[in-house]
């Protein structure tokens, strides 16, 4: 059951989600924003050198689950970004970056 949901970006939400006594945060995003937020990720793991298997083992995911993030094609929890932005050492505002370029 979704409790709350704020805007975070033009396009991008975080919803407040329950579930039996738990609530989760989730980062709501739509289309682009999901292939860019995946870019962003692959941008910085690649700057890093770091293979798919290795952040994938950083941040605690199934290579699979990292492989469709980088592609946009899943959307995840903010725990999941979390684990991510800790696992590449990077700044939300690289992570987060929501502007097309050509």
């Amino acid at each position: 059951m979704v409790k709350s949901i704020d805007k975070i970006h033009n396009t991008a939400y975080c919803a407040v989600v329950a579930s039996r006594n738990t609530a989760y945060y989730a980062a709501i995003m739509v289309g682009s924003e999901l292939r860019m937020f995946g870019s962003n990720l692959k941008r910085l793991r690649s700057e890093r050198r770091i293979t798919q298997e290795k952040l994938a083992e950083l941040a605690d995911l199934n290579i699979r689950t990292l492989q469709k993030i980088e592609a946009g094609q899943t959307n995840i929890l903010i725990t999941t970004a979390y684990r991510l932005h800790k696992a590449l050492g990077c700044d939300w505002d690289d992570m987060m970056v929501f502007i097309e370029t050509d």
